[in-house]
C-alpha cells in the first residue's frame, strides 16, 4: 500500500490534512493519533470514541468538516469501522446525527454519513433535522443544550428497532441527548453511541 500512495504521491501531491506534511492525505503519524479508543459518558449513554479530540485528530476532523478535505476521510472512516462494526454485530443499527440544512448545502455533504460510508457502512437514514440551529462551537454548555433542544425527529416508525447513535465528535453531549430523545420518541431503542472522537475537556475515559 505504502509503495501505491508513493507512486500516486508523484502524479497527485498533496498535503496531509492533520499536519500539512506532503505526500499524504493523512500521513503515518496522524493516523496512528486516531486512537487509542476512549469510553465516555453523556447522561445515561456510553460513548465510544475512536480517539480523543486534540492534536492532530481536531485538525483532521476540522479539515473534513470546514476545509473540504473529503480525501481525508478514508482513513477517519477506518479508525471508526471497529466501533460501527461492534455495534452492528452487537445487533443495533446506526442512527447517524444528521447535519443541519444550512451545513450541507454548504459543504456540500454531510461529514458524518462521508465517515460511516468510507467505514464500509451504507445506514438508512434515521433522524431529520425538524428546525435550524445555530454552530455549536461558538455556544456554551447550556447554550449547546438550548440550541440542540426539539432539533431532531425520526423518520419513520422506530418501533420494536434498537440504535446506536453516531456523530463525529461528542463534546458537551447535547447533540446526542437529542438524537437519543428523537429516536425514543419515534418508538426506538438507543444502547450506546459511537463517535470519532471525544473532547478531553468534558469527558474522561473510565475504560
Amino acid at each position: 500500500m505504502d509503495l501505491l500512495l508513493d507512486a500516486l504521491a508523484v502524479l497527485l501531491p498533496v498535503d496531509c490534512a492533520g499536519c500539512g506534511a506532503a505526500d499524504r492525505s493523512v500521513c503515518a503519524s496522524c493516523r496512528a493519533a486516531l486512537g487509542p479508543a476512549v469510553l465516555s459518558r453523556v447522561g445515561r449513554l456510553e460513548v465510544h470514541s475512536a480517539a480523543r479530540y486534540d492534536g492532530a485528530v481536531r485538525e483532521l476532523v476540522l479539515s473534513l468538516k470546514e476545509g473540504g478535505r473529503t480525501d481525508a476521510a478514508r482513513a477517519m472512516g477506518a479508525a471508526i469501522a471497529p466501533l460501527l462494526g461492534a455495534a452492528s454485530n452487537g445487533g443495533s443499527q446506526l442512527a447517524l446525527v444528521p447535519s443541519s440544512r444550512a451545513a450541507y448545502r454548504r459543504r456540500g455533504y454531510d461529514p458524518v454519513r462521508l465517515l460511516v460510508r468510507r467505514a464500509g457502512f451504507r445506514p438508512r437514514a434515521v433522524l431529520r433535522p425538524t428546525r435550524a440551529t445555530a454552530a455549536q462551537k461558538s455556544l456554551d454548555v447550556d447554550g449547546r443544550a438550548r440550541n440542540s433542544a426539539d432539533s431532531l425527529t425520526a423518520v419513520d416508525d422506530l418501533t420494536g428497532r434498537r440504535f446506536t447513535l453516531v456523530d463525529d465528535v461528542v463534546t458537551t453531549g447535547a447533540t446526542l441527548i437529542e438524537a437519543a430523545r428523537a429516536v425514543e420518541q419515534g418508538g426506538g431503542e438507543v444502547i450506546g453511541a459511537v463517535t470519532l472522537a471525544a473532547t478531553p475537556r468534558y469527558f474522561r475515559s473510565f475504560q
